[in-house]
């Protein structure tokens, strides 16, 4: 097994069990490097495929629980800039493109490390531009969810409701962001066998993540993938 594939399933791994046990964080995890082992162009769309097959199996549970007066702005408007962020990642430098994954990925794991939340009253043009905001960096970085994660945390909803809000969120950009990748070429035959390989030790990670997360105290394990995310960006920003 050479070195860099080695290397790719520990990170599915990683990323798998902090799915499993945080309900998000993979793509922040994977992301950054995944880029600075396979390049960008393989890494995003392999996040994004191994987000989508997390996320599926929980869509009929979540469909019962989300308020899709709060999730359909933010989605559709996402849906409409994915394909602003696909044509960057389609044209920008690899060097480029991983130091963008990595200042995103730094950027919101500070926020979410501090505990910061979106503060102001829930309107439609917020919503509007926070799902504009997001496709565009899920499109060009396969991480697009912590600003919707940051405003939906903030709302009225109980907890499951705003985890199947994210849930669907998440489908939904997910499938946006592949549909409009593969229209760029950058679903490439490669690309999909090197996420079919990695979907066993993600998809072990998740189960493995979901069957820990009761033995941890859910704020202090968020804050250690937090901060583990954060550490990972900062390695491949300074790399």
């Amino acid at each position: 097994m050479d070195r860099v594939l080695a290397w790719s399933l520990a990170i599915a791994a990683v990323g798998g069990l902090v799915r499993g046990t945080t309900g998000f964080g993979a793509s922040m995890v994977m992301t950054p490097a995944l880029a600075l082992l396979l390049g960008a162009r393989v890494a995003v769309p392999v996040a994004l495929l191994l987000e989508t097959f997390a996320a599926a199996p929980m869509i009929p549970a979540a469909l019962a629980l989300a308020r899709w007066r709060a999730i359909a702005p933010i989605c559709a408007s996402a849906v409409a800039t994915v394909p602003v962020g696909a044509l960057l990642l389609g044209s920008a430098s690899p060097l480029t493109l991983r130091r963008l994954i990595a200042a995103t990925v730094t950027l919101f794991s500070l926020a979410l490390l501090s505990g910061r939340r979106y503060a102001g009253a829930p309107r439609l043009r917020t919503a509007l531009g926070l799902g504009a905001l997001s496709g565009t960096l899920l499109g060009a970085t396969s991480v697009g969810g912590p600003p919707v994660i940051l405003y939906l945390l903030s709302g009225p909803d109980p907890v499951p409701v705003t985890r199947a809000n994210l849930t669907l969120y998440v489908i939904v950009i997910s499938a946006a962001g592949l549909v409009m990748l593969g229209a760029a070429g950058l679903l490439s035959a490669p690309t999909l066998a090197r996420a079919a390989a990695l979907a066993l030790p993600f998809g072990a990670g998740v189960v493995a993540g979901g069957r820990a997360f009761a033995r941890f105290s859910d704020r202090r394990f968020r804050q250690f993938t937090i901060g583990f995310m954060l550490v990972v960006s900062l390695g491949v920003l300074l790399a």
